[in-house]
């Protein structure tokens, strides 16, 4: 039995949305999924979980640097 990863309305869902974001943000997103996104996603979606990433990963990356920082005091 092949599993239906998008919902009813041909939208993706909350898990392909954030899958898409994560692969595009290291450039590995595939050609089919990138073309999914944009005929049936909604644009809103994608910029939300775009910038919930990028500040993440800053977050991330300056919290690696005070404990590296810290440490070296």
């Amino acid at each position: 039995m092949q599993k239906n990863h998008n919902k009813k309305d041909g939208k993706p869902g909350f898990g392909q949305v954030v899958l898409s974001t994560l692969a595009a943000a290291i450039g590995v997103q595939s050609n089919k999924n990138r073309q999914r996104d944009f005929q049936s996603g909604s644009m809103v979606n994608y910029v939300i979980a775009g910038i919930i990433f990028t500040t993440l990963f800053v977050l991330t990356l300056a919290l690696i640097v005070r404990t590296v920082l810290g440490n070296m005091g």
